[in-house]
This record gives structure tokens, C-alpha cells and sequence, in this order.
């Protein structure tokens, strides 16, 4: 009597039960066998763009890229204080052996954050002027964003193997969603009353977008560029798995190797480098919050 109430009701019955990983990993495999060429110059132009941001990185002197971020700082800030706390922390992220790693993930973060603006923006802007686009779009959003980080590593893998162009993917399609999100958002609650004036005028609707909507979403927008930072920062120690170098692969081998003070040095220089970003960024945002002349 047990076996039949665990066989036929406590147990989910076996016969309606389907093997669709299977099925989804079979595709991309063969995808990736079928467009091999398209793949290999994409990989190229990956490994290029990420390559140049990192050469660019390297030739400024390292004290130059601390005068630039403590110029930045007391530009965005006024803050004389933070100016010199952002230059000491960036000196012992330097102290530390780890400035060549953290350049390295540094590159890979701006090639991210770069081609999530690039995509992100025009599709933004399309949620927001199209409601037949939102309803199509959101609940892939929802789906992107809710899915465990982990899960882009595998088919970025399985495409372009491991290194820097599976990595960039992976960063890219994870921290996409803030910023698609959020200027969506700004430009659909734009001051209803700004846009009659526009048009009352004779603005025609992408002038409407480009002189008033665009410039009063700016705060918004920034907001979503930086929480794309954060997200990107975040995702790129984890691509650490499939090959990305930098601060990730330190804290993995470290960690590998059941190290814990050289996992904790790497640990604490990404911190550092997240809280520039983010400080940085949301002083931009607020400085954009001044509204502009319509």
C-alpha cells in the first residue's frame, strides 16, 4: 500500500516528466557548430575591443590614473576629502602587486558597460515609445534579471569556450536590465505637461524624445548606468569560473588553494574599485539632476 501511494501520488509521475536541458543544449551546440565562422569574428572583435580598453589602461602612468580619478572626484564632489581618500585607496590597491589585475578587470567592466549602453539605450527607448514592445519585452527582463548569474556562464562557454569573449558576454546580457529598465522608465514619466508644451509647438515626436524627453530622464538613465556598473563588477569575479583574468581569478586560485590572505587582498581591492564606481556615478547622477533649458 505505501509503495503504491509513494509510486502513484506522493511522487510526481515519471511519465510526464521531460529532459529540456537536453534539448536546449543540443541547440546551442549545434548553433555553435553551424555559424562557427560568424563566431570566431565576433570572438575576434571581442577580444580586440576589450584588448585596445586595456592597452589604453596600461600606457597612462599609474600616477596619472590616480590624479584623473582624484580630479574627477573633487570635480563631481567638491569634496576635497573624498578627492584624497579615492587616491589613497587606488595607491594601496597598488601596494598591494594587484594594480596590473585590477586594469585587467577594469577592461573587461568599460567593454561591458560600454556595449550595455549601446544595446540598452535604443531598447529602452523602445519599451517607452512602444507598448506593444513593453508587453513583449518585460517578462524577458524579468526572466533576465531574476536568473542566477551562474546560468549565462554555460552557453557563453559553450559558444565562444573560455577567456575573455565568453566573459564579456556573460557580463554583458547579466547587467544589461538596469539600464534598459531605468530609461524606460525615465522617459515614460517625463513631465506629461513638458511634452504638450513640445508639442504644441511642433515638435515632431522624436524631437519631442531627443530635446525634452532624453534631457529630463538624464538623472534616471544615469542611475541605470550605474547600477550596470555595479552589476558588471559584480559579474566579472564570478566569470572568473570560465577564464576571465584580473581580481577574480586571484580571489579563485587563492581560494583553490585555501589561501585566505591572498583571497582577501583581491576581495578588498574589488570593494574599493566598486565604491569609486559607484561614488563617482552617482555624483554624476547628481549632478545631471539640474534641469536642463527645454
Amino acid at each position: 500500500m505505501n509503495e503504491f501511494l509513494q509510486t502513484n501520488i506522493l511522487d510526481f509521475p515519471k511519465t510526464w516528466q521531460f529532459q529540456l536541458g537536453d534539448v536546449v543544449d543540443e541547440a546551442v551546440s549545434a548553433f555553435s557548430r553551424d555559424h562557427r565562422g560568424g563566431i570566431t569574428v565576433i570572438k575576434r572583435m571581442i577580444i580586440m575591443g576589450v584588448g585596445a580598453i586595456r592597452w589604453l589602461l596600461s600606457t597612462v602612468p599609474w600616477f596619472m590614473l590616480v590624479i584623473l580619478v582624484a580630479f574627477l572626484a573633487l570635480r563631481l564632489t567638491k569634496k576635497w576629502r573624498l578627492s584624497a581618500l579615492y587616491s589613497v585607496l587606488l595607491i594601496f590597491v597598488g601596494c598591494c602587486g594587484l594594480w596590473e589585475h585590477m586594469l585587467e578587470t577594469l577592461s573587461v567592466v568599460i567593454a561591458g558597460v560600454i556595449l550595455c549602453m549601446l544595446f540598452g539605450f535604443p531598447l529602452g527607448v523602445l519599451l517607452a515609445m512602444s507598448k506593444r514592445a513593453n508587453s513583449i519585452l518585460r517578462p524577458v527582463l524579468d526572466t533576465m534579471q531574476t536568473m542566477p548569474s551562474w546560468v549565462y556562464l554555460v552557453p557563453a562557454v559553450i559558444l565562444f569556450s573560455v577567456g575573455t569573449t565568453p566573459a564579456l558576454l556573460a557580463t554583458t546580457i547579466y547587467a544589461i536590465v538596469p539600464m534598459i529598465r531605468l530609461t524606460s522608465h525615465g522617459l515614460i514619466y517625463v513631465d506629461a505637461e513638458m511634452l504638450e508644451a513640445a508639442q504644441a509647438f511642433g515638435s515632431t515626436r522624436l524631437q519631442a524624445l531627443a530635446k525634452v524627453q532624453i534631457p529630463q530622464a538624464m538623472p534616471t538613465i544615469m542611475t541605470g548606468v550605474n547600477q550596470t556598473i555595479m552589476m558588471a563588477m559584480s559579474m566579472v569575479v564570478t566569470c572568473s569560473l570560465i577564464g576571465a583574468g584580473g581580481l577574480g581569478m586571484e580571489i579563485l586560485l587563492a581560494t583553490n588553494r585555501v589561501e585566505m590572505g591572498k583571497a582577501l587582498l583581491p576581495g578588498v581591492c574589488i570593494v574599493i574599485i566598486a565604491i569609486i564606481l559607484d561614488r563617482l556615478t552617482q555624483a554624476a547622477v547628481r549632478k545631471s539632476e539640474v534641469a536642463p533649458d527645454v
